[in-house]
């Protein structure tokens, strides 16, 4: 045995250790000499004493391809050697996701048959069912949503809790219904025009709220409630853009609510709310509440969207932006649930709410690195007001606040669109210079434009302002507004020659605000 321990001892050694030995020294030996500049310096130096100069030429160029070759070589082994551990190490990452993921899977599957089993018991003693346990849970998460929701603030506004049945789903509508049983409608002022209401409402602003606006801001207002559900303030902070239509709630004696449109919002749920499938509640907003309030009475009711875009417009208003546009107002109907309970507020019908006319959405929004610019979709849609300047003060007499409804309002914006219809030479200019535009720029008006047009220029020239005033406001922040997606260092010749056949077909020096836009942009380039 010890000659056989003897023979196996000097086997592994001559072939493991002294051959795996003599390959590693090998290897290493031969890098060395691959790269053992100083040898093939004296190897040059015996051979190139009589070199002729095209020789020495020949000998760099062998030099320098040789060592090219070797780096190339080497560089890619070890973008191959790379490569291949980000492959194992994706690998491994993989295999760690799909075991915690089957995991998890046990365990939800552990949890749900839990959950069954605790469900599924009888209460002997008591003689409580699981749909009676079921019942108590719900019923005890309704008391607790209930007194959460009712503020002592707000006591006399809203329904005392015990008032409320607790199973229903929707604690706040219902409150709203019982609030509202016992209503009686105020004496509306049915004897102010337009312009009256404008100057009306500019001196309470100053002499009550301590707030200045331009004549000219407050009949944009008002033509604009007119024209569209969707009023944008936009502008350089501190100038009143929240406090304007703040200041109109007031007047109309029925506060507007306020809602701070926060950066996380995503979709529709963050303004509308949703439904808790665990509570079986629905999570109700105060811009629901607001929307289902005002189909209760004839108030005005003006809805605040702060800081509208914080977040983009175009994703949690999508649903209102689509169904603000639909030509009849009966279909204005929002869905909130698939389906009815009984005990569902009185104005929800199958789960869908239909969103009353006498609502108007305004939002207010700062263009600065924390904001999300407006898409032309929204644009579209709604009438833009730019607040880029503190109004000056000026004294007014005292002025008390109005009860005004929103159906005499409605009877005032068809009187004037009747009375003051958009003449007919400007509407042949108007036709002009789209085609003008749409030929220049490949910039379109719209049958939305143009509707919005013919609406918010007759009510513009009732509150007191001039018609080509208001044509020209509306080609500013509806038509011109578009030309900023083009490259504008590219049509920058243009805007001159539009500028020119503008002074042309409307006279020169009228349409000052969209001259000045298109002048502002010029400089920009």
């Amino acid at each position: 045995m010890d000659e056989f321990l003897s023979w196996f001892y000097a086997f592994m050694s001559s072939m493991l250790v002294d051959g795996v030995w003599k390959i590693i020294s090998n290897l290493f030996k031969g890098l060395v000499q691959i790269f053992n500049f100083p040898a093939y310096f004296e190897q040059m130096g015996r051979y190139s004493e009589n070199f002729s100069p095209l020789e020495w030429v020949f000998a760099v160029l062998a030099f320098l391809l040789v060592y090219s070759i070797w780096f190339i070589i080497i560089f890619l082994l070890v973008l191959l050697i790379r490569k291949y551990i980000r492959f194992r190490r994706t690998i491994v990452s993989n295999d760690d996701l799909l075991e915690e993921l089957s995991d998890l899977h046990r365990d939800v599957l552990r949890l749900t048959k839990e959950k069954e089993k605790i469900l599924s018991l009888k209460v002997g003693a008591s003689g409580i069912t699981m749909d009676q346990i079921t019942s108590i849970l719900n019923d005890a998460a309704a008391e607790t949503e209930s007194n959460l929701s009712v503020k002592s603030e707000g006591a006399d506004r809203e329904a005392s809790p015990a008032s409320v049945s607790a199973g229903t789903r929707f604690f706040r509508l219902s409150a709203v219904d019982q609030k509202y049983e016992t209503y009686i409608p105020p004496q509306y002022d049915k004897n102010m025009s337009l312009q009256e209401i404008c100057e009306d409402f500019r001196n309470f602003c100053c002499t009550r709220m301590r707030l200045f606006y331009e004549p000219k801001v407050i009949r944009l207002m008002l033509a604009g409630l007119a024209s569209t559900k969707l009023i944008l303030l936009q502008g350089i902070s501190g100038t009143g853009k929240t406090s304007l239509p703040y200041a109109m709630g007031k007047y109309f004696q029925n506060d507007s609510t306020i809602c701070s449109v926060q950066p996380s919002w995503r979709d529709r749920a963050e303004l509308l709310g949703f439904f808790n499938e665990f509570t079986k509640k629905f999570n109700e907003t105060e811009f629901l509440k607001r929307v289902y309030e005002a189909s209760y009475s004839d108030d005005i009711n003006i809805i605040i969207l702060d800081e509208m875009n914080i977040a983009r417009v175009e994703y949690y208003f999508a649903e209102m932006l689509s169904i603000l546009e639909m030509p009849d107002p009966s279909e204005w109907r929002l869905e909130l649930v698939p389906s009815s309970w009984p005990n569902d507020p009185k104005r929800l019908t199958e789960g869908k709410l239909v969103i009353p006319q006498n609502v108007w959405y305004i939002g207010t929004a700062n263009n600065d690195d924390s904001t999300f610019s407006v898409s032309d979709k929204v644009y579209d849609r709604a009438l833009t007001i730019n607040l880029d300047s503190k109004g000056t003060e000026f004294a007014a007499p005292d002025t008390s606040p109005k009860q005004i409804s929103y159906s005499y309002v409605a009877e005032l914006y068809e009187e004037a669109i009747a009375m003051y219809p958009v003449k007919q030479e400007y509407i042949n200019s108007i036709s002009k210079l789209d085609m003008y535009v749409i030929q220049k720029f490949r910039v379109a008006f719209g049958n939305r434009i143009m509707k919005q047009l013919n609406i918010f220029v007759p009510v513009y020239v009732a509150a007191g302002g001039t018609e080509l005033e208001g044509i020209d406001y509306v080609l500013a922040t509806k038509v011109f507004r578009k030309f900023e997606s083009l490259n504008l260092s590219l049509i920058r010749d243009e805007i001159r020659g539009l500028i020119n056949y503008m002074n042309t077909i409307f006279g020169k020096d009228t349409m000052t605000e969209s001259i000045a836009y298109l002048e502002r942009l010029q400089r920009m380039y």
